[in-house]
């Protein structure tokens, strides 16, 4: 296990040593949706909204 912050409120977060980029992880204190953009070192930024595409 690996501890990192989070983007959104800086607390702790608890990650699987096995985590890869591009999983989609939340924060339990904020609740926000953060993504794996590195693994070597963990780095998280904010997850992006998923956009109504309105049947296009």
């Amino acid at each position: 296990m690996t501890n990192t912050t989070c983007a959104e409120c800086g607390s702790e977060i608890t990650i699987s040593n096995d985590v890869e980029s591009g999983e989609i992880l939340d924060c339990d204190i904020c609740g926000i949706e953060l993504e794996v953009i590195g693994v070597d070192p963990i780095e998280l930024s904010k997850a992006p909204e998923l956009e109504e595409d309105w049947g296009e």
